[in-house]
């Protein structure tokens, strides 16, 4: 069972785990990415704007991990609008 999704002060990041091929594999996402790439406002809830948009994140993981990322996979907001411009399909 993986670990629920969660904030960590120290780094800025919401950490969370994808599952993939029957394994929880670690990833982070920081706050600046989530603001800028979502559009945020600077006092958004992190774990609110995961929540809403975790389908896309999980997405991301899983294209680096294919790409030949090492876990724990450290997205980036590059790593969000490549999907945003190749667009659905």
């Amino acid at each position: 069972m993986s670990e629920a999704p969660f904030f960590h002060d120290a780094s800025g990041t919401v950490r969370f785990s994808v599952m993939v091929e029957g394994r929880a594999v670690g990833a982070s996402i920081a706050r600046e990415t989530l603001r800028y790439h979502f559009r945020t406002g600077e006092g958004a809830d992190p774990m609110e704007t995961y929540g809403r948009h975790v389908e896309e994140i999980d997405a991301a993981v899983r294209r680096r991990l294919a790409q030949g990322a090492m876990e724990p996979v450290m997205l980036r907001e590059y790593d969000l609008r490549e999907a945003a411009e190749k667009g659905p399909g």
